[in-house]
């Protein structure tokens, strides 16, 4: 029996079924029975918000470099590898997208390829969801926790979520991970499904903190997080775990 009906969220629009963090993949995800639609950005070097998982262009793009080295009208005439000439959106063009639809965004903010945070892209995420009017339904994520903290400073989000690399997992070990998300105030942390199992999520519901996951992307990992009953699993296989939900 499943304890607590898990969100799902489209992991970077869902990355096995579209282009990853293409506005075809934002579009699709729009129309699925789902929660949330996660992305990622990084900052441009006019200080946009950009839609791109990686600090750097090679892997799902057409140019070479950093993200941060090109302003948000060069990376805009950047295709996207597999696109089908799509190119590479802002983070105002994602939104637009959500608008109409009662799937939420979910916004990881990224470093730099050198791991640092990029000065002032807290504020132009807020600053775009404003615009966008979608500030309230909105979570924003990421790994920094300082970083997380000034958003979670700012408030009228529907949530934040700190998120863990293995090592950080695995050095701090749950009460460590607790005693940095309340001190912070973090409602939830996010960690690859492979990391949690049922003992670590009743610590943590203990806690009063949410579990998110990644990772979950097959059948099998699927299941098992639903089972677990985590708060929200993102996938690169959204309709798969639509389908297995709904069983």
């Amino acid at each position: 029996m499943i304890p607590y009906r898990s969100a799902i969220a489209s992991h970077r629009g869902g990355a096995f079924l579209w282009p990853e963090n293409g506005l075809t993949a934002f579009r699709a995800t729009a129309r699925l029975a789902l929660e949330q639609a996660e992305c990622d950005v990084h900052a441009s070097a006019d200080g946009e918000a950009i839609i791109i998982h990686d600090a750097t262009l090679e892997r799902t793009t057409d140019g070479i470099g950093r993200v941060v080295a090109q302003t948000s009208r060069d990376l805009a005439g950047l295709r996207l590898r597999g696109g089908a000439g799509e190119t590479v959106p802002r983070l105002a063009e994602m939104l637009e997208v959500f608008r109409g639809s009662r799937v939420a965004p979910r916004i990881e903010i990224k470093e730099d390829a050198d791991g640092r945070p990029y000065p002032g892209l807290v504020a132009r995420v807020l600053s775009d969801l404003d615009q966008s009017g979608l500030r309230g339904r909105s979570w924003i994520i990421g790994f920094d926790a300082p970083t997380m903290a000034e958003v979670a400073a700012a408030g009228g989000l529907a949530g934040v979520a700190w998120l863990l690399e293995r090592s950080t997992w695995r050095a701090l070990g749950l009460r460590g991970v607790i005693a940095v998300a309340k001190t912070y105030g973090f409602p939830e942390i996010g960690v690859h499904e492979a990391l949690i199992d049922s003992d670590a999520c009743a610590v943590l519901r203990a806690a009063d903190i949410g579990v998110s996951v990644w990772g979950a992307n097959h059948e099998d990992s699927i299941r098992r997080m639903l089972g677990l009953g985590v708060d929200l699993l993102a996938t690169d296989d959204p309709p798969l775990a639509i389908s297995l939900r709904g069983r």
